[in-house]
């Protein structure tokens, strides 16, 4: 029992104090208490202090479509391999669904996918974005490998990732020109940050449902197809390590119980598939600098300091730092590898 505590106790416990009259010695223990350690609750708690603690006034509403800014291809050298590495980390003549992957950390990692031999599906809301992003991946392959004899194919699919049927049709359209599905990883999600008391109901049914229904009516129409197919294959679901942590200041209770639920349901779907030889695996970015998060960071530039002050490394990471991570989950290099959760966040949530 820690000194504070002690003394809190052994005020409470003497009954002749009365606590209620504000001269009496129990009441003036406890408020020098209270002042001298300001993490304590009570009414002279004026709310400040080194402690963790969410801050209601920060709000952050997820942007609509017209107002999201554009993801840009990874431009670093990718293509062409002049370094020799693991034979079992290509993804040659696979075929990897992206959702999500028109923007930020999805785009990146579909890019992954491509640099690594794989032809990619691209997912997406917004079928036009996902269009011109298949042709940007492809043209900047291309120029990184001009006398490759293959070029892979990336196509762009629509889908409202919270609606099933919506799913359903988007599995037959990459089916329709894919032929086979080997691979899943489900980017789609957004987060935004409301007082948990003032969270608008539909925006926290809208969070839920692209974050987590999305996430398992993906993984389930391609379980379904690899099944049929009596094929292996390998899933990785974006999580966050806010599925493990609460971050501070921003409050956001409902982002981090979805993560938290898409984290379980990659362990759970992992044990539930091992029979068929589909491995399930979750990768949890701690804080990535997308074209998103940039926006949002100049918009709050307090927000960036506090968040960084927080991580060991001491920066943000970019969306590349998660390309080798996706492409060993889905791999052969990681065959013995499921249910895992791979965390990437500079040491975040390890202090």
């Amino acid at each position: 029992m820690s000194l504070r505590q002690s003394l809190i106790r052994q005020s409470l416990s003497r009954p002749l104090l009365v606590l209620s009259t504000p001269r009496s010695p129990a009441f003036t223990t406890l408020s020098k208490l209270y002042n001298k350690h300001p993490g304590l609750p009570g009414e002279n708690d004026p709310g400040s202090g080194t402690h963790s603690r969410t801050d209601k006034n920060v709000k952050i509403q997820y942007p609509l479509e017209k107002n999201m800014p554009r993801s840009v291809p990874y431009q670093g050298h990718g293509g062409v391999h002049d370094k020799r590495t693991l034979a079992s980390f290509s993804l040659e003549g696979r075929t990897v669904v992206v959702t999500g992957g028109a923007r930020g950390l999805g785009l990146i990692m579909a890019q992954a996918a491509v640099i690594s031999g794989a032809n990619v599906a691209l997912v997406d809301l917004n079928e036009a974005e996902a269009a011109k992003q298949s042709s940007a991946i492809v043209s900047h392959f291309k120029s990184e490998n001009p006398d490759s004899s293959h070029t892979p194919t990336v196509t762009a699919h629509h889908a409202d990732v919270s609606n099933p049927d919506s799913v359903s049709a988007c599995i037959t359209s990459i089916l329709s020109t894919h032929q086979k599905i080997d691979h899943l990883i489900t980017s789609a999600g957004f987060t935004e940050n409301f007082d948990a008391i003032a969270y608008p109901p539909d925006r926290m049914r809208k969070l839920w449902g692209v974050n987590v229904d999305g996430t398992y009516l993906f993984a389930t129409a391609v379980a379904r197809h690899l099944i049929e197919r009596k094929s292996r294959g390998s899933m990785v679901f974006i999580g966050s390590m806010s599925g493990k942590i609460v971050n501070i200041p921003q409050p956001q209770a409902p982002y981090n119980a979805s993560k938290a639920a898409v984290r379980h349901l990659a362990a759970s779907l992992a044990v539930e598939w091992a029979h068929a030889g589909i491995r399930v695996n979750c990768i949890s970015p701690g804080y990535m600098m997308t074209a998103l998060t940039r926006k949002i960071m100049d918009e709050n530039p307090e927000l960036e300091k506090k968040w960084v002050s927080l991580i060991p490394t001491g920066k943000m990471g970019s969306p590349e730092d998660l390309m080798g991570a996706v492409v060993y989950l889905l791999s052969d290099a990681a065959g013995y590898t499921t249910g895992a959760d791979l965390v990437v966040d500079g040491g975040y949530t390890i202090t």
